[in-house]
């Protein structure tokens, strides 16, 4: 199975939805190669940004599912580097 680099910028406006937001992130640590949190308290939201090596079903069903929860928005950026999973 082919493999895509990506990145996914996560904005989270409604604080409830972080543990939400968590646990999906927590069910594809697998293929997370690193992860920046940073929360902008004096606009009370909190960006997330992940870069990810996974199969692009993978990557796309992931940011779906975040950029369903209440008070989220998602955008994922992928490269053409692309490789055979091991």
């Amino acid at each position: 199975m082919e493999t895509r680099v990506a990145v996914i910028a996560i904005i989270i406006e409604d604080g409830s939805a972080a543990q939400e937001v968590n646990e999906l992130l927590h069910g594809a640590a697998k293929y997370i190669i690193g992860r920046m949190g940073i929360p902008y308290r004096d606009k009370g939201i909190s960006i997330i940004s992940i870069a990810i090596d996974a199969p692009q079903d993978i990557i796309s069903t992931l940011s779906g599912k975040i950029g369903r929860l209440k008070g989220v928005s998602v955008k994922t950026a992928y490269s053409n580097v692309v490789s055979k999973e091991n």
